[in-house]
């Protein structure tokens, strides 16, 4: 268990990195017990949407065919189960790792530490989809799909339209996600039954280098001083989090 201690170290950071925390308002709401479905639902798509954000990202910039298809394949029985209704726990379990290697395509211009911070990213969060399915079995919760709220389409749609900008872009807006993701699960934890907030608590360290490894990424890609545009997202998304929203949501703003 993370000592409080050690929660304030981790947190510490993300919470200069973030311009706003997170509203009362949507702590108050989030803790409600008739709001823990659409909470667990929604981080389970949210870990799912993480994963694959990172796959599509490398699959477009960094790897060889052969890897593409690798990266494709380890998706899918998380995908026919949350968009197609296809399969289980059991045809989930293990899932989480990839024997394969992951390979750069012989022309990349990208790192292969891009490519195995993302497929680091990408397993975690795939075991953490399988371990947000497990409390919800554990509580009868059952599964249906959910539409996304306004937060990712929110920044995704601030995005450069020319590359390398586009991809510094995306990789700015993956440290927001996750840093936003780290700070959240800090703030609910104290509210909810032992063993989510155990969970979340548990979340918060590979969260918190989540966003530090997009950022450095994005540093790299750059090859300049990126803080002008990581300063242009933090203020959307501050707004995100702060203005009233009617679309309850794990990353929703102010419930109105």
């Amino acid at each position: 268990m993370i000592s409080p201690t050690q929660i304030e170290s981790i947190l510490s950071p993300i919470n200069q990195f973030l311009q706003c925390s997170t509203p009362d308002e949507w702590v108050q709401e989030a803790k409600k017990p008739e709001n823990l479905p659409t909470i667990l639902i929604d981080h389970l798509l949210c870990e799912l949407k993480a994963g694959q954000s990172a796959m599509y990202l490398i699959r477009k910039y960094a790897v060889d065919q052969e890897s593409a298809t690798v990266l494709f394949d380890w998706f899918k029985p998380y995908e026919d189960f949350a968009y197609r209704r296809v399969g289980n726990m059991e045809t989930l379990r293990g899932k989480s790792n990839i024997s394969k290697s992951i390979i750069a395509k012989s022309d990349s211009p990208y790192s292969q530490d891009l490519i195995d911070k993302m497929v680091l990213l990408i397993k975690e969060e795939l075991h953490h989809f399988y371990q947000v399915l497990e409390i919800m079995e554990q509580r009868k919760i059952g599964y249906h799909p959910i539409p996304a709220g306004r937060y990712a389409k929110g920044l995704l749609s601030q995005m450069a339209t020319y590359e390398p900008n586009t991809l510094v872009d995306k990789l700015i807006i993956g440290a927001y996600i996750e840093a936003r993701s780290c700070e959240r699960f800090a703030r609910l934890a104290p509210h909810m039954d032992d063993d989510i907030a155990k969970f979340y608590v548990s979340l918060l360290r590979s969260e918190a280098r989540h966003y530090q490894d997009y950022l450095s990424l994005a540093e790299q890609v750059a090859g300049q001083d990126i803080r002008e545009r990581v300063t242009y997202f933090g203020k959307i998304e501050a707004e995100l989090i702060s203005t009233p929203d009617r679309d309850f949501k794990f990353h929703s703003g102010i419930p109105a």
